[in-house]
């Protein structure tokens, strides 16, 4: 039986599915790894609950353009349109897939993909319909019991200088041989600034991705006035690509990371270029960072900060940052209407890759800065295009190196997740549900009164 009208073989024929093979879930999962993963959720409040996240998916799935296809050949989705492709979700297991939907919400969706309950050709097309319609996809009225049913961020969660390198550890302590599998040579994590523009950028290949990666820094570095004899700080060492260009730049860089791993990898990367009496690379929370600085600099930071220490975090730039130095961050942000909804949630996100992280908006970082700060927002440029194509490659080179994931220990249930997660992300900047912005930041002048 098939709901959607229209011919879904067409369609079948035009989706562009993913280059490369998605692993497979073992049919014995571990337990021990992956408790959420190798069970599936039962008794009889899931039960209830799966039945009616179920009927919540299947209105919500009539009227989106996508292709949901089950086992006994019922296909649902909004009817065809001439000349139309819509990508396709392929219901393995429907009852564990409803079962974890009703037990964990979104969590249950991440999940069920992780074991297998369900597949997509194209994963990221299936996340873009999602993601171009988060807002509506459950009605309204049972929107407003949301914090009655979904979990909150659990306290061990939070930000505190007790917390965040546990936090920090759990994703970026995971392998620097893992993040070397799929990010460029420069092993900058996170967004890439393309020359190109328009058509052009999404098609951007994997040769040109360093120079892109160093553009990005370069840009930040310029905004902040790094230059000969500038002392930088660096909040968020990474593998330590913007310290090195900063230091060929004749700065001095202090750098603070959480992660031993960095670290480790940063100081011998900085040592084999020959600046270790230009950089110093500390494991330090960045609230206990003393000294002055010229200029502040932090790369996709301050989501691992917690909405409760963005002012903590500005503050403590504020106070390290001399007269007339400047502020240079980038940072993912999300609508604002979207943050205040879901700044308390607790997400698929943070129980798999990014434990007590909350994305900002523009809206908040202004707000905070001008009122509870010195400091005053200069210049923003928005370059979440670029973030959704740094995602494609490195979506791609993972995939493509999957067996040498698997032989540094991954097992095939990481793949499917770490593929979730870079599907799921891409989703968000292809649809404009996420952005991401370089930031530059002053003090105020005298003339210029607080919010």
């Amino acid at each position: 039986m098939t709901e959607a009208t229209g011919s879904g073989a067409a369609r079948r024929t035009n989706e562009a599915a993913a280059p490369y093979t998605v692993p497979q879930p073992p049919a014995v999962v571990d337990a021990a790894i992956w408790p959420s993963i190798a069970t599936v959720p039962s008794g009889l409040k899931t039960a209830v609950a799966g039945r009616v996240a179920e009927a919540i998916f299947k209105a919500a799935v009539r009227r989106l353009p996508l292709e949901v296809r089950y086992p006994d050949g019922t296909v649902l989705g909004k009817a065809a349109v001439p000349g139309r492709t819509y990508p396709v979700m392929t219901m393995n297991r429907p009852e564990a897939f409803a079962a974890r939907l009703g037990d964990g919400g979104l969590i249950g969706l991440g999940e069920s993909y992780m074991a297998g309950d369900w597949d997509a050709d194209n994963l990221t097309a299936v996340m873009e319909v999602f993601a171009a319609r988060v807002g509506t996809l459950v009605p309204e009225p049972l929107q407003k019991l949301r914090a009655l049913y979904l979990p909150r961020q659990p306290r061990k969660e939070r930000n505190t200088e007790q917390n965040t390198r546990s936090n920090i550890s759990r994703h970026y302590d995971l392998s620097n041989e893992l993040f070397g599998t799929f990010l460029d040579q420069t092993m900058t994590y996170s967004s890439a600034l393309f020359p190109e523009s328009g058509e052009a950028l999404k098609t951007v290949a994997w040769d040109g991705f360093a120079s892109a990666q160093q553009a990005k820094i370069d840009r930040l570095l310029d905004k902040a006035g790094v230059g000969q004899g500038t002392r930088v700080l660096e909040i968020g060492t990474g593998w330590g690509e913007l310290a090195l260009r900063a230091a060929q730049r004749g700065a001095t860089v202090y750098s603070v990371t959480l992660s031993s791993e960095q670290q480790e990898l940063a100081r011998k990367r900085v040592a084999d270029a020959g600046y270790t009496d230009a950089v110093t690379i500390e494991l330090k929370d960045y609230r206990a960072v003393e000294g002055e600085y010229d200029a502040v600099v932090s790369v996709e930071m301050i989501e691992a900060v917690g909405f409760e220490y963005w002012a903590t975090y500005f503050q403590t730039i504020e106070r390290v940052l001399a007269p007339g130095g400047k502020v240079a961050i980038q940072a993912i942000t999300i609508a604002h209407d979207r943050l205040l909804a879901t700044r308390s949630s607790y997400t698929w996100v943070h129980k798999y890759i990014f434990p007590g992280g909350v994305i900002p908006s523009v809206r908040a970082i202004e707000d905070i800065t001008e009122k509870q700060t010195g400091l005053r927002v200069r210049e923003r440029l928005a370059m979440g295009e670029h973030y959704a194509q740094t995602l494609r490659l490195w979506e791609e080179r993972f995939m493509a190196r999957s067996a040498d994931v698997q032989g540094l220990g991954f097992d095939e249930i990481f793949q499917r997740m770490w593929l979730f997660y870079l599907c799921y992300s891409r989703a968000g900047f292809e649809t404009g549900y996420l952005d991401v912005q370089q930031i530059v930041l002053d003090r105020r002048t005298a003339g210029e009164a607080a919010g």
